[in-house]
């Protein structure tokens, strides 16, 4: 984890200290099913609940000894309990029994601060376009002027990839929020499975069903794979708002405090920093998420290649795709829009953008569709050419424009069901915070 990109909640949660403490908690559960079974002394297990849980510097020194970090945490975990006590500890288990339990534990709890701020994000999404769904702006095609559109249609096509992407979410951590307590390949030898079931449901976890020493790694590629598609979708929103703060632009604005400075050299600059940050940072959810799907294949029951990787994977995706989350929200909660300059941008062209009117209300006359096509793109061509108007050269071709034919709300009367799609996801929204 990068500091510069993490914030604090989610950084509490992968933390050595935390992971000991889920450890101990698993430890804990497990010998608490067993004494529930009779198979552990109640007395071993007060004992056992009541020993601390281990310092990260003591697991590294104890780990120089073992070269292995669960044997150094078990070690460390039971040197204060007294040798009849500390056996039970880890009964029947296996390293990964803890240890992808534990993780599934925390990766639940990383993606509840996740989906918090992609819900919060998508809250703000469908609020700002709603305030700007009449507020014309050009609307491009290839980076070119096409046809007039609204701001707040570009909002909402954002707004519903984002819920899409919260179901996505939702469903990855199902899948990741799982635990095993089933021994050396998972054929529960040594270890009851009601021990499983007690300490699954009290973190909150399924339970995979058929384990084989270990969590299916396809289940983590799902969590990677929809926090790469959710980071996609916050760069397609950073993306345009970069582009639409371009000098010859200038629509849109991002907040920025009395502080900044855009560069050290030019001191007139305003740059789209936050945008590009949010943009940037969907390449490493990308990245992370190939790695999770070369983790998938293990050797025959399981193998430890994939623990290197998770390492730097999991907090690393979790923690930026919360911070670009995070920051889409209070960009786009901050953002300056300038309605002004939307119009000027929509008469730049001098009515270019109307030449599909008239086109189709030619056809619409009578004439015959190639003609009328060829006829208004001479005229556009010369129009562009000679930086005169549309009007004027459809004039000069003998064809009258009229007002109404060269209005940016002509293009924006039919937009009632589009509307309404938004105010669905609006009304599904509220249902979920009045729950």
């Amino acid at each position: 984890m990068i500091e510069r990109y993490t914030r604090p909640e989610m950084a509490a949660l992968w933390t050595d200290e935390f992971k000991y403490a889920t450890w101990v908690r698993v430890e804990v559960l497990a010998t608490t099913a067993h004494a529930e079974l009779n198979i552990v002394p109640a007395a071993d297990l007060d004992i056992i609940r009541r020993a601390p849980v281990p310092t990260s510097d003591r697991v590294r020194e104890l780990e120089h000894t073992r070269d292995h970090e669960i044997l150094a945490f078990l070690a460390a975990y039971t040197e204060t309990m007294p040798p009849d006590s500390g056996r039970w500890v880890h009964h029947g288990m296996t390293s990964y029994d803890l240890v992808d339990t534990a993780l599934g534990h925390i990766l639940d709890r990383s993606c509840a601060l996740v989906l918090d701020a992609a819900r919060a994000f998508l809250e703000i999404l469908v609020r700002r376009a709603f305030e700007h769904w009449d507020t014309p702006c050009i609307a491009r095609t290839h980076g070119i002027h096409a046809e007039p559109t609204t701001f707040g249609h570009k909002l909402a096509v954002y707004a519903h990839a984002m819920h899409r992407g919260l179901r996505r979410l939702t469903a990855a951590r199902g899948a990741v929020a799982v635990g095993t307590l089933s021994g050396p390949v998972g054929t529960y030898s040594h270890i009851p499975p009601y021990v499983e079931e007690f300490v699954c449901a009290a973190l909150g976890l399924g339970i995979e069903p058929i384990p084989t020493q270990v969590v299916a790694r396809d289940r983590h590629a799902q969590l990677l794979s929809a926090l790469a598609e959710t980071g996609a979708v916050v760069e397609q929103f950073a993306q345009e708002m970069r582009a639409l703060q371009r000098t010859e632009i200038a629509e849109v604005e991002e907040p920025r405090t009395s502080a900044y400075q855009g560069s050290s050299a030019m001191p007139h600059k305003r740059n789209p920093t936050t945008s590009e940050r949010l943009c940037g940072l969907a390449r490493i959810l990308r990245a992370n998420a190939g790695a999770a799907v070369e983790n998938i294949a293990l050797w025959h029951e399981r193998d430890l290649a994939h623990s290197s990787a998770e390492r730097i994977i999991l907090p690393d995706s979790l923690t930026v795709a919360h911070y670009q989350l995070v920051s889409a929200a209070e960009l786009l909660e901050g953002l300056r829009i300038f309605p002004d300059r939307m119009a000027r941008n929509i008469d730049a062209t001098r009515g270019l953008i109307y030449s599909s009117e008239v086109y189709l209300d030619l056809v619409a006359g009578g004439a015959h569709r190639e003609e009328a096509y060829r006829l208004v793109q001479a005229a556009s061509t010369t129009a562009w050419e000679n930086e005169s108007s549309l009007t004027a050269a459809l004039a000069a071709r003998g064809v009258t424009v009229s007002p109404e034919q060269s209005s940016p709300h002509r293009f924006l009367g039919n937009r009632t069901h589009l509307r309404s799609r938004l105010e669905l996801l609006d009304k599904e929204l509220r249902s979920h915070v009045e729950m």
